[in-house]
């Protein structure tokens, strides 16, 4: 009696995971979703955010809506209905450093570019997956604020419609200036590769920098103080300013949008050259 071996050949489907095969971007993409959402404090600083813009919104047009409808008032009612967005940066800034940071402490950054060792994609999904996310809830947190801030408003008939010059803008901008700022803090972050340091540059930049250059003398302190990251951003998150010497709007947007890119790619080019 003979035996014959049979020998069978397996197909291996390049679209399925095979080990040691090239992941694509849609995976580095999802690899970054969970690792972000997988951090305890990632639902913490989102909860924060929403209370801070949403909840100080509405605070403040509650106890000031009285005064607003007064002779005495010297503001308008526009400069406030997204006021908590101001604070609401902080953990914008928290997110975005965080995103970088949290990797560098744990070590986990390591393993992240064995499993990926495209660096730039990494670089990419980890931005998309925070620009994304920071967009949505700055919109939604801003919308919330200003729905419920405007009901005090419309109670002494000084309220606001989403129709009015500057609302729906300030709506959208409040999502893009969050998810621009995210960016900003992880690419400070990618740079310095430590939380506390990259923290106090970006909360020092924008927050304590930003206000004492106005103090600065001259034209020159002037488009200092205009063109700093946090001036020139912030201005489209609100329908009407509380300093009208700033830069327009979409105009300091986009100079703030220019800033976050080229920080963008000095860390980029960071991020290619340095060791894990």
């Amino acid at each position: 009696m003979t035996v014959t071996a049979e020998s069978t050949t397996v197909v291996l489907d390049p679209r399925r995971n095979v080990p040691g095969a090239r992941q694509g971007f849609g995976h580095t993409l999802r690899a970054e979703w969970i690792k972000f959402w997988t951090v305890r404090s990632t639902p913490w600083s989102f909860a924060a955010l929403f209370a801070l813009g949403a909840g100080l919104t509405v605070l403040v047009c509650a106890t000031s809506a009285e005064w607003l409808a007064s002779s005495e008032a010297d503001e308008s009612p526009g400069s406030f209905v997204t006021w908590g967005m101001m604070f609401a940066q902080i953990t914008a800034i928290v997110l975005g450093t965080l995103a970088v940071t949290s990797e560098y402490g744990t070590g986990m950054i390591r393993a992240t570019l064995a499993a990926t060792p495209r660096r730039g994609a990494v670089l990419a999904a980890k931005a998309a997956v925070l620009a994304g996310t920071l967009f949505v809830a700055g919109v939604v947190t801003a919308v919330v604020g200003f729905l419920g801030g405007n009901w005090f408003l419309d109670r002494e008939g000084i309220g606001l419609a989403l129709t009015d010059d500057g609302v729906l803008r300030s709506m959208l901008g409040s999502g893009l200036y969050l998810a621009g700022l995210g960016l900003f803090a992880a690419a400070v972050g990618i740079l310095v590769r430590h939380t506390a340091a990259a923290l106090s540059v970006v909360l020092a930049l924008v927050f304590v920098v930003g206000n004492m250059a106005f103090l600065l003398p001259g034209t020159w302190g002037e488009w200092t103080a205009k063109l700093l990251p946090g001036n020139a951003g912030s201005e489209v998150t609100t329908p009407v300013s509380f300093n009208p010497e700033l830069l327009a709007p979409w105009t300091g947007f986009a100079v703030f949008s220019a800033e976050v890119l080229a920080l963008l790619v000095v860390g980029w080019l960071a991020f290619q050259r340095r060791d894990a």
